[in-house]
């Protein structure tokens, strides 16, 4: 009981502190020099300066989320945990808070002021890909584009690489409509995105990456039942037999994202602490749930047709 709630502590405290570095790239680095990147962060940023400021981010942030939530809900049946709600909050809060200490902030005659512009997206996009990571890391999920690119692979069979990199480069092109914006502008919201892509791919191996898992448990029929009901994933058992003992056992062979990852290795720890589990990393993956195969589909349908 001890080791749980000593755990679930240093969870919170790790995304507590994630949350307020991915707080800290956006309201002391980018926001200050007026600067866009992708995600929704990136969508709040423009609301922000469209409004003369009238909206700050933090606030269309919490709100955006808030109406993504309920209509994921309804449309997917997704149950969020408490995580997610907490780190959404906690940006919030914490972005509120970086927003009124200009200390903090990288401008003229303050610490962090950097004076070569193009490094400025380059900080923060490290900075939002530690504090991204490290929340995903503890099963938690900052919400905004994630769930939307959910939602759009669910009813259109489009990879959720492609579903991020679209609605990113939408959000950056937005700020090209600002009578005060330029191209320079947007391409220091590519530099972001990219410098993002980049570290995250070191912190927690990537949106793309996917593992696959083999599970050895005497309670491997509990976890199958949680991937299958709980997180809606296929598991498919195969038999196998142990040599030394000569005896035959159901191995569960598992394929999940990168970002499923935590939450279904604390839930094997939980139902049995002695099963024994082999992880590995896969580059791609292709089927129902992940990315559509298309090399040669386009090619036979042509085919076929002229035919």
């Amino acid at each position: 009981m001890k080791n749980k709630v000593a755990r679930l502590i240093w969870e919170y405290l790790a995304l507590t502190v994630a949350c307020f570095i991915f707080a800290f790239a956006w309201e002391s680095l980018m926001i200050p020099n007026g600067m866009s990147a992708g995600g929704m962060m990136g969508l709040c940023t423009v609301v922000q300066y469209a409004t003369a400021g009238l909206i700050p981010a933090q606030y269309s942030y919490i709100a955006i989320n808030a109406i993504l939530i309920i209509i994921a809900v309804f449309a997917m049946g997704i149950g969020f945990g408490f995580k997610t709600i907490y780190c959404i909050v906690l940006s919030t809060v914490a972005m509120e808070l970086l927003a009124d200490f200009s200390g903090l902030h990288s401008v003229p005659g303050q610490f962090f002021y950097v004076k070569e512009t193009i490094l400025i997206p380059v900080l923060a996009g490290a900075a939002e890909a530690v504090g991204i990571g490290i929340v995903l890391r503890y099963g938690g999920s900052t919400g905004g584009t994630d769930i939307i690119a959910l939602m759009i692979n669910k009813y259109w069979p489009v990879a959720l690489s492609s579903a991020f990199l679209i609605s990113d480069l939408v959000v950056i092109s937005l700020l090209l409509f600002l009578p005060d914006k330029s191209f320079s502008d947007a391409c220091y919201g590519l530099v972001e995105v990219v410098t993002f892509s980049l570290i995250i791919d070191m912190v927690v191996g990537g949106k793309k990456s996917s593992y696959q898992l083999l599970v050895f448990s005497n309670k491997h029929k509990e976890i199958a039942d949680y991937i299958t009901d709980v997180m809606s994933r296929g598991v498919t058992v195969l038999n196998a037999q142990g040599w030394y003992t000569k005896q035959q056992k159901d191995v569960l062979l598992i394929i999940i994202n990168q970002k499923e990852f935590p939450q279904l290795s604390k839930v094997i720890k939980d139902i049995d602490p002695r099963a024994f589990m082999s992880v590995s990393p896969t580059s791609n993956v292709y089927g129902e749930g992940f990315d559509e195969i298309k090399a040669g589909i386009r090619s036979k349908k042509k085919k076929d047709a002229a035919q």
